[in-house]
């Protein structure tokens, strides 16, 4: 008998709740977003770990009985490839980063050539203010000129706040978004990430922000929009509503970070800003409503150059990536950050453990092709539209190619 599109769906949740499983007892970090029903996670928590290699099958079976139509077969078997993949690397299946980052995420990952990011360097010294030092000196200086005092962190809620109702204002205008939506801040200090935007079901969310890190208020939009509007949040509440509750495809409460969803999601996000505030609009926005206030005046930099050419670094990341794949030193890894992603030794250092953890050569990976993806792509006509489907359709990187 065929299996039915339900029970198709009930193992696909299954999978992705068992390798999630390994993945967290093996690394000790999530790489899943679950909202499904409670009774199957509560199944995969009460059961014995099941071998990887079986989770491998598993993932196989579903690709060989879909019951859905071509394009959402497709779309379905792209998540259950990602998946495999990471079974059968904890299987012991040591899989080359290219070969896993077309297997996970749905794209080509390459080493990029350094020149990339020596046009963001050029674009950093343009667009920072003209000052004695080496460029990652103004860059630094540039920041700490514009961080939020550590006295005042209290502060920092109602300024998401504000940056919210205009990043929604503004997202609200491409597409419509539920009236009533609550859209909390959380101060979080030891967390492992800078910010996170949690859509917690139904029409609450929360952002989160590290306090232990710096908060830099020329990025407020940025993060912002990046976490919440036209970002994450949107992107989890429209398709929610129009994915899971009017076309019932519960797959959406499945989301597994490590596959081209992923890629969409987080190219989304580094354009966030530049969607819905075009040229210098951030930049005067934050000069009227935030800085001001703060007592920082104009020093004649310009934002939207510095937040692009910072997207564009996190191809050093990627690079990076790759080096900790081929078992390179720290010292090298740390001197490659330092010299191309503008890196202190302090953050370089800090970042070396990221790297070499399970799953984040992916993830950085997954950040840097998202957005070179999209920085394409949007270049449109018919950029609003493509928008709008990003933030609710189900869309792979593939479908953002370029057609010969």
């Amino acid at each position: 008998m065929a299996v039915t599109e339900q029970e198709w769906l009930r193992e696909y949740a299954l999978l992705a709740l068992r390798v999630n499983r390994q993945v967290t007892a093996s690394a000790g970090g999530t790489v899943l977003i679950y909202r499904g029903p409670q009774e199957w996670s509560e199944q995969v928590n009460g059961e014995e770990p099941i071998p990887a290699g079986r989770l491998v099958d598993d993932a196989e079976a579903l690709l060989d009985e879909s019951p859905f139509a071509p394009d959402r077969a497709r779309y379905l078997a792209a998540q259950v490839t990602a998946l495999r993949a990471v079974a059968r690397q904890l299987a012991g299946e040591e899989l080359p980063l290219p070969v896993y980052a077309r297997e996970c995420l749905g794209v080509s990952a390459e080493w990029l050539p350094e020149e990339t990011f020596q046009q963001a360097h050029d674009l950093l010294d343009a667009a920072l203010p003209r000052s004695a030092g080496s460029l990652v000196d103004r860059l630094h200086a540039w920041q700490a000129a514009h961080t939020l005092p550590r006295e005042q962190l209290d502060r920092l809620p109602a300024l998401i706040d504000k940056a919210v109702a205009e990043t929604r204002r503004r997202t609200n205008e491409i597409v419509p978004l539920p009236a009533d939506e609550i859209v909390g801040c959380k101060l979080v200090p030891g967390a492992h990430f800078r910010a996170a935007g949690d859509h917690e079901g139904g029409l609450r969310s929360t952002i989160h922000i590290n306090t232990d890190l710096p908060f830099n208020l020329a990025d407020l939009l940025y993060v912002v929009a990046h976490e919440g509007h036209p970002g994450h949040i949107a992107e989890s509440i429209l398709k929610d509503r129009l994915l899971v509750d009017e076309q019932g495809h519960f797959d959406q409460q499945v989301r597994f970070m490590l596959a081209p969803s992923f890629v969409i999601s987080e190219g989304l996000g580094l354009h966030a800003e530049s969607i819905v505030f075009p040229g210098d609009e951030a930049q005067a926005w934050l000069t009227d409503n935030v800085l001001a206030e703060q007592g920082i005046s104009r020093d004649g930099s310009d934002f939207a150059a510095i937040h692009r050419a910072q997207n564009i670094l996190f191809g050093a990341w990627a690079n990076a990536a790759f080096l900790a794949s081929e078992g390179h030193p720290e010292s090298e890894l740390a001197a490659y950050l330092s010299r191309w992603a503008l890196l202190s030794d302090a953050e370089a250092g800090a970042a070396l453990g990221s790297l070499r953890a399970s799953g984040m050569a992916l993830y950085v990976l997954g950040y840097f092709h998202g957005w070179r993806l999209l920085d394409t792509w949007l270049e449109a006509a018919d950029r609003t539209t493509r928008v709008r489907r990003l933030l609710t359709e189900q869309i792979l990187p593939t479908d953002l190619e370029p057609t010969v």
